[in-house]
């Protein structure tokens, strides 16, 4: 799908406030509300604009630690990856899955509410599973999240590239 300078405006917009009503989006990006409103819907069916989220305090919801889990799984063969998978995502403890080339399979962002919590969930999801040959846990300390995605494609499409000689 091909963005243009507009198309980024909202994007950045709504990344900084989902909350934001059409009147203000269009304004912000200086087009009628009708279009802001006909691109969001576009930005939605061609897969740009993912979803709304609301970002909640981890605390009231009883969270009172973070930890990071890497996982090195036994053998890759993809039945097994693909049931360790849905394991993991059957979790509501792991609120961040990454799967990785490297060193290390899986890296998992958990959230619990202590340490108790953060031992059973370990031993008790982790520890009896066939598939993990090795993995190691460390404790947030701090969390920052950038809240607007870089954009490496706005330069380009803010100027037309010129023919080649």
């Amino acid at each position: 799908m091909q963005l243009d300078r507009t198309d980024f405006v909202l994007l950045r917009a709504l990344q900084k406030d989902a909350r934001l009503s059409n009147k203000e989006l269009a304004s912000a990006a200086g087009i009628a509300a009708s279009t802001c409103h006909e691109r969001l819907r576009r930005l939605r069916e061609g897969g740009v604009l993912l979803g709304h989220h609301a970002e909640v305090a981890p605390a009231a919801l009883g969270i009172g630690l973070h930890a990071l889990i890497s996982v090195r799984i036994r053998r890759h063969a993809r039945p097994l990856v693909d049931q360790f998978r849905q394991h993991l995502e059957s979790l509501e403890q792991v609120v961040e899955l990454y799967h990785l080339a490297g060193a290390v399979d899986y890296l998992l962002h958990v959230a619990v509410a202590d340490v108790d919590a953060l031992r059973r969930l370990v031993m008790d999801a982790f520890t009896s599973r066939d598939e993990i040959e090795h993995m190691e846990t460390s404790l947030v300390f701090e969390h920052r999240r950038r809240p607007v995605l870089p954009n490496y494609l706005a330069d380009r499409s803010a100027t037309p590239s010129a023919p080649s000689p």
